[in-house]
């Protein structure tokens, strides 16, 4: 059903409350360089509570059980370090810098033993054989490629909700009895060189057999360097490997143990709602993109359902006779978008605007991130930069930086880490190419952690964060997860600072709040809740989706205060309409609030753009205010949504038609569906199943929970 107001078309357009972090201490914020050094690089040992299984299975012959079971010991650990003013409280295991954290041979001998089994057997070499080959080191970090891992407490997916994905290759293939199997296999051969062949041979069966990456020899090389990096200062035990990736009910970790950032000791101002503007107050129109996932190798014709994650392109293959391929706009299947639809979007803004400023939240590149290069991102990159440029001409834009910048995907180090392995590259090519955006300062913090604040006009500071060091996805966040490159600490002092100005704070970012580690999440919604009065407005993209995430306080988790706006993708991945979001807001003048007054949406719909002889048209989708009949875009009235589309089911189905940009799933969205989907909405602080106690009183949260989707970016 279409939204009323839309002017969309049918189906065919397409438990308990856990105790929040609380200070260690109190003090001023530090610079964003000295911060990036809070708990150094130190890491923790290694355990290795094995399965009998698969160590038999790995076992030298004659290997006993007990000797097996003895070598792979859960071993000591340092204790925490205090946290000192102005720095995050550090958890166990993060005592200071250390070269190499890992017990046993050497570093090179480590490396080259990690490499060797990465590879695997040389042909002819020991343990060759059918069904040996290169292990795809794709096994150990891929989940969060083109299919991510749900933020920490949302341990399933919409099964059925999203097209069809057995056939590809990801952790979402892997069960906890294999998983901890394939580990300890990995784990005995770290420690047992000798074994090294075997190990190999072994992990690379298991892998092909659980379809957890492609047999590719470009991944192995891909992820191999920066794997071995990691691996050299911080390495999980098969059991907290296993419960990272697959959540709590497969193995417990610590490795991203509880730690708290310092708040300012400036007592919090008494919550004041912002006024409503004046009549004929000057209202500031934002243009919103993200995650435009441009596929230089997209090709229409090619197979839209082909085996491998990223489809519709040069590799893909002809599509079954039954089936049409491809379409020359773009596609409703797993497939990112062609450079000529990108340049359509930018070219079709002028019924959307004028606009007084850009937010652009990143994920440029597209989802092959099985075969990408650090040229190829770069190419991504300022191509793109140049479209927008091209476009908008004089119009400020402010991006943020995506999970699928770098390369390998998701893997963003923190600024201790130096040399070859640093995001410097990326950083510095960010700030080549965005520096008619942005000045000095904001520059100047972007070369060290791809984050910066700015002024974008009088009475408003505009922060833009890095996300990624806050993702489970980022695998350098293994070494150490303590408020990476001190951003957080950084932007306290930043809201301070605001605060005692006066002014009031957007935040762009592209990881949503909700989707990140839980530390990280916690001492977020700490944040905002502080400084709710300063905080005006906050966007991200990365789901693809059209959604939000409230914030309450956090005595009674009752009172909304703040609400993130997610707006959909650019990028049709997977099976959606292309988009991208218009915010108005309260503008620019003394007093303003600065605060999101309605959002506009806007889509391309494929089925008529592929039209032969049709000509690309995009059009709004719907307004938010008019289409949900809300009073005004405040916290309060997207609560009050969330719970009249509880009893609503027509409301909801409005809802559910949007959230996809006006091509939703054939399949029905029934009960479970529909809470979990309104649960998340709820949910801007991740591993908090409280948030949802008066959504499903009568139902577990945990099987609400179970039914949660993940993100598809």
């Amino acid at each position: 059903r279409a939204p009323a107001g839309s002017g969309a078309g049918s189906r065919g357009v397409g438990g308990s409350r856990a105790r929040p972090p609380h200070s260690a201490s109190r003090a001023p914020s530090r610079s964003p360089a000295s911060a990036a050094n809070s708990c150094g690089a130190g890491g923790r040992g290694r355990g290795g509570a094995a399965l009998r299984l698969a160590a038999e299975l790995s076992a030298p012959s004659g290997a006993s059980w007990p000797s097996l079971a003895l070598s792979l010991r859960l071993r000591g650990q340092p204790g925490p370090r205090p946290a000192g003013p102005g720095q995050a409280t550090c958890p166990a295991g993060n005592a200071g810098p250390r070269r190499n954290s890992r017990p046993g041979p050497p570093p090179v001998r480590r490396g080259a033993a990690i490499r060797q089994i990465l590879r695997g057997p040389q042909p002819g070499g020991p343990g060759d054989g059918a069904g040996a080959g290169p292990l795809p080191l794709l096994a150990l970090w891929t989940p969060a490629a083109a299919h991510p891992l749900p933020a920490q407490g949302f341990f399933a997916s919409f099964s059925g909700l999203v097209p069809r994905n057995g056939d590809t290759f990801g952790w979402r293939n892997l069960t906890c009895p294999a998983c901890k199997s394939l580990f300890t296999v990995l784990d005995f051969g770290l420690q047992k060189e000798n074994n090294v062949a075997r190990v190999g041979s072994l992990a690379t069966r298991l892998c092909q057999l659980l379809k957890i990456a492609p047999p590719s020899r470009s991944a192995v090389q891909l992820f191999e360097d920066d794997m071995v990096e990691v691996w050299r200062r911080s390495v999980l035990s098969p059991s907290e490997a296993c419960g990272l990736l697959l959540g709590s009910t497969c193995g417990h970790w610590d490795i991203f143990s509880s730690w708290n950032i310092s708040l300012p000791a400036v007592p919090k101002p008494a919550p004041q709602p912002p006024d409503p503007p004046a009549p004929g107050a000057p209202v500031s129109r934002v243009l919103f993109l993200t995650d435009l996932h441009w596929d230089r190798d997209y090709l229409e014709g090619t197979d839209p359902d082909c085996e491998d994650p990223l489809c519709c392109r040069r590799g893909s293959g002809p599509p079954p006779a039954s089936r049409p391929g491809a379409g020359y706009w773009g596609e409703y299947s797993k497939c990112d978008l062609p450079l000529r639809t990108l340049e359509s979007l930018l070219s079709g803004l002028g019924p959307a605007g004028p606009f007084d400023m850009v937010y652009w939240t990143g994920d440029i590149p597209a989802h092959n991130v099985w075969h990408q290069s650090r040229q190829d991102q770069l190419q991504a990159l300022t191509t793109v930069t140049a479209l927008v440029k091209k476009y908008l001409g004089p119009v400020p834009v402010y991006p943020a930086v995506g999970n699928h910048e770098s390369t390998p995907v998701n893997g963003f180090p923190p600024p201790f880490i130096e040399g070859n392995h640093s995001s410097r590259w990326l950083y510095e090519a960010m700030a080549q190419a965005w520096e008619p955006w942005l000045p000095a300062e904001a520059l100047h913090t972007l070369r060290i952690g791809g984050f910066y604040a700015l002024s974008p006009s009088p009475g408003l500071r505009l922060i833009s964060l890095n996300m990624n060091f806050c993702s489970r996805e980022n695998f350098w966040l293994l070494i150490n997860s303590t408020d990476p490159a001190g951003q957080l600490q950084w932007l306290v002092g930043e809201l301070q600072a605001a605060e005692d100005r006066g002014d009031k704070v957007h935040i762009i970012g592209h990881i949503p709040p909700g989707h990140c580690l839980k530390s990280w999440s916690w001492n977020y919604y700490r944040i905002v809740a502080r400084y709710e009065n300063t905080l005006a407005g906050q966007f991200f993209g990365h789901t693809h989706v059209d959604e939000f995430e409230i914030f309450y306080d956090e005595e009674t988790l009752s009172r909304p205060l703040s609400v993130a706006f997610l707006a959909p993708s650019a990028t049709t991945y997977i099976s959606l309409n292309p988009g991208y979001r218009v915010y108005l807001i309260d503008g620019n003048y003394p007093g303003s609030s600065h605060v999101v007054l309605d959002h506009e949406t806007y889509i391309l719909n494929l089925t008529q753009a592929n039209e032969p002889g049709a000509t690309p048209h995009w059009h709004l989708l719907y307004r938010a205010l008019e289409t949900y009949g809300l009073p005004n875009a405040l916290p309060a009235a997207w609560n009050d949504l969330v719970y009249r589309m509880r009893g609503d089911t027509q409301l909801f189905q409005t809802f559910w038609f949007l959230y996809h940009k006006g091509h939703p799933p054939s399949e029905p969205c029934g009960t479970p569906c529909r809470l979990a989907t309104l649960c998340a909405q709820l949910s801007a602080r991740s591993d908090s199943p409280a948030l949802c106690r008066h959504l499903v009183p009568d139902t577990s949260i945990s099987d609400v929970q179970s039914h949660q989707r993940r993100p598809l970016c």
